[in-house]
């Protein structure tokens, strides 16, 4: 029996190790962790259980079979992060440059089917590759068994995706369907053509860095969700997401203890709308300070910067953001802006996290670049997002709510609780000046008139009350006390139910 332990101890070495110890010593000075340590650092100590430690691969082309390392490349199982509990791979650069082959898909398919029968999130560290070469059509079979249960489990248990070395060719689009996908700085990237085919078919000389680098994925594509300094900042950084969230689509978010007062008043939010209506401000802010603790998990922070999404807690509850940034681009939705709201609004309604919407948009940007981009069918999208959404939505108009673009973001009519507004708060088609020079044409001549008539119509409309006469709006509320009113709102909301009429899905305009 001795000899049976010392055996099983010394295959579980051998697992350990990889692809030896030089090849770790090779990860190591790039910077990069080994797929082992990162697991170790993204779970509580001592929580990971690994399936398939001895699973070797089955290829007997190309002198493959006399060279079968245990776990073929990538390690998976399931552990804790703050006690709840998660599924995850991670692949191991040091075999095969982490390659996918038959058997490695299999034992990512296995905890994904895990994932979904015991409904826990599944996180996936990505630094491969790509599919294994010598494995041919099977390997491509492996990627495509391990897409088809990405769709499956969306919108049914999170998934995460951490970029932590390449990720190129067909293996990008396993984190293109997951919820969030986030890269590290200068060490991962993701393509679908390299710089070499660039280069062959469309003769462009382009870094792997410049074609699909952190920065790129994060300011330009936004493909990813965030980008971190190294390995261990990712990791723990998705350990704080992993808190934010349900572990599935049944059960509610996580509550945490609180040490804030859901009746904390901010007397600094009565002057934080400036006395120019044309001068920005920061709604983060406002954000900071309605937050328990002031904590904020911003998403997508590099990307479409005129509007903010991320997750902050209530009275210890997961609550989702969606708030427009005055300080870009005025706050206008754009393109950009719409699909990174509409998709985020999207997660928050599939794992029941309420929604706070905070208000300050004078319309969609103008322009033939938006219009020839589609900004009709995009700004759609979060029109549609919203009013699709059955979680407690609560939303505060700051200032500017202009035009289509305060139907859009979640006003009362797309069936929102609670509809605040601050006594600064202007709703109205649009601006005073340009509906004064459409409605007093005529006058457009006098100076003085049309001073008048936009004074007038400042008087009239620049307001809240006309729509909280109409009941559009349910309060005209106090800014300083905005952290009491919403938190409220939403406890008021805990027992919500609604359902939309039955459908196999929704045909969103895409």
């Amino acid at each position: 029996m001795k000899d049976i332990l010392t055996e099983l101890e010394s295959r579980r070495q051998d697992a350990r190790m990889g692809g030896g110890q030089r090849r770790i010593d090779v990860q190591h000075a790039k910077g990069k962790l080994t797929a082992r340590e990162r697991v170790e650092l993204l779970l509580d100590e001592g929580s990971f259980e690994e399936f398939d430690m001895f699973v070797a691969h089955r290829c007997t082309d190309f002198g493959m079979e006399n060279n079968r390392p245990a776990g073929d490349g990538v390690i998976t199982g399931w552990g804790t992060i703050n006690g709840r509990m998660v599924y995850v791979f991670s692949q191991d650069f040091t075999v095969f440059g982490g390659s996918l082959s038959e058997t490695h898909a299999q034992k990512i398919c296995k905890i994904m089917d895990m994932a979904m029968q015991n409904g826990a999130p599944v996180i996936g560290i990505n630094d491969s590759g790509g599919a294994r070469i010598q494995e041919g059509v099977a390997s491509l079979a492996g990627y495509a068994e391990v897409f088809q249960r990405n769709i499956m489990a969306s919108g049914v248990v999170p998934q995460i995706s951490l970029i932590m070395g390449p990720c190129a060719g067909g293996a990008v689009y396993s984190p293109a369907m997951t919820d969030f996908i986030f890269m590290v700085k200068d060490t991962s990237y993701m393509f679908v053509t390299g710089p070499d085919v660039v280069k062959t078919v469309t003769n462009e000389v382009v870094t792997a860095e410049q074609l699909g680098g952190a920065s790129t994925h994060t300011k330009k594509s936004s493909v990813a969700d965030g980008a971190f300094e190294n390995d261990v900042e990712a990791l723990a950084e998705v350990r704080r997401l992993v808190d934010f969230l349900p572990l599935n689509n049944r059960q509610k978010p996580p509550v945490r203890p609180f040490f804030d007062q859901p009746g904390r008043v901010e007397p600094s939010l009565d002057t934080l709308i400036p006395d120019n209506p044309n001068a920005p401000y920061d709604m983060k802010e406002l954000i900071h300070k309605v937050a328990d603790e002031g904590d904020f998990f911003e998403i997508q922070a590099e990307f479409a910067k005129n509007i903010l999404t991320g997750f902050i807690r209530l009275e210890g509850q997961s609550v989702g953001v969606v708030a427009n940034q005055p300080m870009v681009l005025a706050g206008c939705l754009d393109i950009d802006s719409s699909r990174k709201a509409a998709r985020f609004v999207r997660f928050c309604d599939a794992f029941e996290i309420p929604i706070l919407t905070l208000v300050d948009v004078p319309g969609f940007l103008p322009g033939t670049t938006q219009e020839y981009g589609g900004v009709i069918k995009h700004g759609a999208k979060l029109l549609f997002a919203y009013g699709e959404a059955t979680v407690p939505k609560v939303t505060v108009i700051t200032r500017k709510a202009y035009g289509g673009a305060y139907d859009v973001m979640a006003s009362k009519h797309l069936r929102g609780d609670f509809n605040y507004a601050w006594p600064t708060a202007e709703i109205a088609v649009m601006g005073a000046r340009g509906a004064v020079e459409i409605i007093h044409r005529a006058d457009l001549g006098d100076a003085d008139k049309i001073a008048a008539h936009t004074a007038d119509y400042e008087a009239r409309f620049a307001n809240p009350f006309v729509a909280a006469e109409r009941g559009f709006i349910d309060e005209v509320i106090s800014p300083h006390s905005t952290r009491m009113r919403v938190s409220r709102a939403f406890a008021s909301l805990r027992g919500k139910t609604l359902k939309n009429p039955w459908k196999k899905h929704d045909n969103i305009p895409l």
